[in-house]
């Protein structure tokens, strides 16, 4: 907006300080108004996006409103009507009279253009919204405070403008089902295209693939688990397995997207970059990752280790190890990538350690509902499946099977209900090394040798072995899937028997 010619400066002044008037458009909201009041069904389209506040002019948003309250009680809104409806509360003075009413409705050329005006009138509002943030960050800035730092003032800036732009958008509403059915039946002409014969994201492990068909665009994956049955690892395993498999087509109008695979943005809020690195270096060159951090390596693991770091160093995955990451700042940071190169998966590692939006945590079961609802809606706007970590509760540990259930989940409600996904991983290997039985007193020496010969005949039933348990999914059944796992170095892999499959390759 250009600045406005300043008053003529004092005399002996040096210099004219320029004043510059928010941007804003009466003749515009003057247009809509008139266009309303003309044909009441031009409401109804600004209706969705546009509210009286948006106008800049405050006597504008009077009428807007009021126009509003009639047309919702099937009245007609009109100069007449709206005379007598702003009279009761004083309003009409505000606005000049019922001339200007009049005035409005008769200088309207064409009521085709009001949503254009709407989408005008609210794209300035966002933009004078913005340069008042501006201000309140910049002044936030200045003023020093012990109990907030710059950082939190970024989070608290970055939650203003995500509530900035998720409040009245003028996108979406309804489709109709023709164009919806076109895009479910692209959908399976991708999925028959790709070798896994999949709709979503390969996980890289053929019996969760068959369960799932794959991680869905749009879905909210949990993934839960108590400490040490292999949660990170298992998130590492299918990242990498996403990351590797990806491979892009052009289409006809030379726009890049991905048939298969996908680009992954993994947030590890627990663990540091070179952490995680040095694991997922650790599963694909089957090297125990203690020796890789001691650097007790031979030549072959050596050799393993740099053809492994070589395939890694390709991947399309990208790792972000900021600690304490509010919600807000995982879509920002997550829209900015899906912008720079592109994104098909998300990871996070773990739910838990996510903040809301709030400087405060007084609820944490409020909170971790605002994340979960907010991840979910990150899902749906980037069109990714987004997977999150959580923990479980100690309630596993007092039963006798330790085998997670829905309600073992923290801060359950929430959780279950926003999850499109709830997948638990189990490892009764952990538990029954934990468990040799002993001599009772008084047990003879053969049953106690039955007792121990049963424990080791389980013991080698489930030795390098893991159970996938999918526990809630809305589109498709719930069952338990088994993979292999190698504890050494911590990763997981598709169980091979003989009468079943060979890993994929890719």
């Amino acid at each position: 907006m250009s600045a406005l010619t300043p008053l003529d400066a004092p005399a002996g002044s040096a210099e004219v300080i320029p004043f510059r008037s928010p941007p804003h458009n009466l003749e515009a909201e003057q247009a809509l108004l008139g266009a309303i009041l003309l044909n009441n069904r031009s409401y109804e389209r600004v209706s969705e996006f546009l509210r009286p506040d948006h106008f800049a002019e405050p006597a504008h948003g009077r009428v807007y409103a009021a126009c509003g309250k009639l047309i919702e009680r099937g009245q007609i809104a009109n100069p007449v009507t709206l005379k007598t409806y702003l009279e009761q509360d004083g309003a009409l003075a505000e606005i000049g009279g019922p001339g200007y009413l009049a005035a409005l409705a008769s200088a309207v050329v064409s009521i085709i253009n009001a949503e254009d005006y709407g989408k005008l009138i609210h794209d300035l509002h966002l933009r004078r919204e913005l340069i008042a943030l501006g201000g309140d960050v910049v002044n936030a800035a200045y003023e020093p405070s012990l109990e907030t730092s710059a950082l939190d003032q970024i989070g608290q800036a970055e939650a203003k403008l995500y509530d900035l732009a998720t409040t009245g958008q003028t996108e979406g509403g309804f489709e109709d089902f023709r164009s919806v059915l076109i895009q479910a039946v692209r959908q399976a002409e991708a999925a028959h295209k790709r070798q896994g014969k999949l709709s979503g994201v390969p996980t890289g492990l053929i019996d969760l693939d068959k369960k799932l068909g794959g991680l869905h665009p749009s879905d909210l994956i949990i993934l839960a688990g108590r400490p040490s049955m292999g949660k990170t690892a298992l998130a590492t395993n299918i990242a990498f397995n996403a990351a590797r498999a990806y491979r892009e087509e052009v289409d006809a109008l030379g726009n890049r997207k991905a048939a298969d695979g996908a680009v992954v943005a993994f947030f590890s809020l627990e663990m540091s970059s070179e952490q995680l690195a040095t694991r997922i270096l650790a599963e694909q060159a089957e090297i125990a990752s203690h020796k890789i951090r001691q650097g007790e390596l031979s030549n072959d693991e050596f050799e393993r280790l740099v053809t492994a770091a070589q395939e890694l160093h390709r991947l399309p995955l990208f790792i972000d190890d900021t600690p304490a990451l509010s919600i807000s700042a995982v879509r920002t940071r997550a829209r900015r990538l899906k912008r720079q190169h592109g994104l098909g998966l998300i990871v996070l590692d773990y739910l838990q350690l996510l903040r809301g939006s709030g400087a405060t945590s007084e609820n944490r079961v409020q909170e971790i509902s605002e994340i979960t609802r907010g991840l979910k809606a990150l899902a749906k706007e980037l069109d990714v499946p987004v997977m999150a970590l959580s923990q479980l509760s100690r309630a596993v540990e007092q039963r006798e099977d330790k085998r997670p259930q829905l309600a073992d989940l923290r801060e359950s409600g929430s959780i279950e209900q926003d999850a499109d996904v709830v997948m638990f991983v189990f490892r009764e290997q952990y538990y029954l090394e934990r468990a040799e039985p002993g001599r009772r007193p008084e047990e003879t020496e053969e049953k106690f040798n039955e007792r121990h010969a049963k424990w080791q005949e389980r013991c080698e039933e489930v030795w390098n072995t893991a159970e996938v348990i999918v526990a809630k999914q809305r589109h498709g059944p719930v069952g338990m899937v088994r993979l292999s796992f190698h504890g050494e170095y911590t990763k997981f892999g598709n169980l091979i028997t003989d009468d079943h499959y060979q890993a994929p390759s890719y």
